[in-house]
């Protein structure tokens, strides 16, 4: 091959690697042809975190006050929504990486999040809970009560980085809510700390736990609640001005407490 030719096939071979990076990292929404406007967006979620998600053993969909909330939005803004469930401690990366337009897993609003993403409007709002054995209920109220002893949280979450911010505790991270509660059962831990609908879903319906656990303190935060958000990459705009005005819709109405005593959300 000569050197001309040579040039030639870097060149072509440039071109195309340029042209699948494009492709891949490309935004997943769906528009409609003309108008451009967006007709489907992918959204991410973590299927293990009842009542907000999970997957239904029966029908192995994923249900919970989530999945029915943004389907509300979608309904008043006009689009439709594909789920795909996400393990959390990749869900981020995901969305940074184009795989999914949005994120909604129970998502508290905070400053060092907004720094990196966009946050739709507020949807609901919760405070921090600890979760004990029903034995140690009548000595142990607050953090401070379980000074020099573990606490699980799932990682990444404002429940592990609300344990993180107490030095008199150690915090033990666990994948998930449910490997916490497990390890809370067995005495590997001696308190959980997760999102106040999340602990009372464990500790009151949860037919494998309700009989030993019990919701202490389902107000850690003393007042000052987390805001659960909608998330897209910094400067989606299109795709956060059309979940903000479903959401506005369907805020004007009385979804969101139907949707809690559809999943037992107190």
């Amino acid at each position: 091959m000569n050197k001309k030719l040579l040039a030639l096939f870097f060149v072509f071979a440039l071109a195309i690697g340029s042209i699948i990076m494009v492709q891949g990292c490309a935004p997943k929404e769906e528009v409609a042809e003309g108008t451009g406007e967006v007709v489907k967006i992918k959204v991410a979620t973590d299927a293990a975190y009842p009542p907000f998600e999970n997957v239904d053993p029966t029908s192995e969909e994923i249900v919970g006050f989530d999945i029915d909330f943004m389907n509300e939005i979608a309904k008043a803004a006009g689009f439709e929504v594909e789920f795909v469930n996400v393990n959390w401690d990749g869900i981020f990366i995901g969305l940074d990486a184009d795989k999914y337009d949005a994120v909604i897993s129970a998502v508290s609003i905070t400053d060092e999040r907004k720094e990196k993403y966009d946050f739709s409007d507020p949807y609901y709002a919760i405070s921090q809970a600890l979760i004990l054995n029903k034995a140690d209920a009548e000595s142990i109220k607050v953090l401070d009560d379980l000074a020099g002893k573990k606490i699980g949280a799932q990682i990444g979450t404002t429940g592990a980085i609300f344990v993180g911010k107490n030095d008199k505790v150690e915090l033990v991270n666990y994948d998930d809510n449910a490997l916490a509660i497990e390890a809370l059962v067995r005495g590997d831990v001696v308190a959980v700390v997760c999102d106040h609908p999340v602990a009372f879903d464990y500790a009151l319906k949860n037919e494998a736990y309700k009989e030993k656990l019990v919701v202490v303190n389902a107000d850690l935060n003393k007042g000052d609640l987390e805001d659960y958000g909608i998330v897209v990459k910094k400067g989606n705009a299109k795709v956060l001005d059309l979940i903000n005005k479903g959401l506005a819709e369907v805020k004007k109405g009385d979804t969101i407490s139907t949707l809690e005593k559809k999943w037992g959300i107190k």
